[in-house]
């Protein structure tokens, strides 16, 4: 998986979590998106959409197995972190991760279109979708140069 797909991923998951404080009597986002099984399927869902999608199947160009697998892992864990999970974070930031990639604003809305699609799939409930999208719409400036 590509750094950009999985980041934006894992932090639209996991962004919506830091979208608003958590209260103790409020449940956290990793328990409201179902938890580590229901994280996996909607990580796992669009990387072969977005890897054969015109606009973005660049950035997955030259990439080995083991190199998406690695970058498929750090997402999960990325979500799983921000969305006050039980594993933590401990790739590079957005910013590092996207630098040199060359990201346009057509990537972008490309992307978001796939994301809104798998969200959509997956009946993420609209007060989730909306924090969800939000969050990953959050770290555009961190991903273009």
């Amino acid at each position: 998986m590509t750094p950009v797909v999985l980041a934006v991923t894992i932090s639209i998951l996991c962004g919506a979590a830091q979208a608003g404080e958590t209260s103790a009597k409020q449940a956290s986002l990793y328990s409201r998106l179902g938890g580590y099984d229901a994280i996996v399927a909607v990580s796992n869902d669009p990387l072969p959409h977005l890897m054969q999608a015109p606009q973005l199947k660049r950035f997955w160009n030259n990439r080995g197995i083991d190199g998406r697998t690695r970058e498929k892992q750090l997402l999960i864990d990325y979500i799983f972190a921000s969305a006050d999970g039980p594993l933590h974070y401990v790739g590079r930031d957005m910013k590092k991760t996207h630098l040199g990639m060359k990201i346009s604003e057509q990537d972008w809305e490309v992307f978001l279109k796939h994301l809104k699609a798998i969200l959509t799939k997956f009946k993420l409930p609209n007060r989730e979708f909306k924090e969800t999208v939000a969050f990953v719409e959050s770290t555009k400036k961190y991903i273009f140069e």
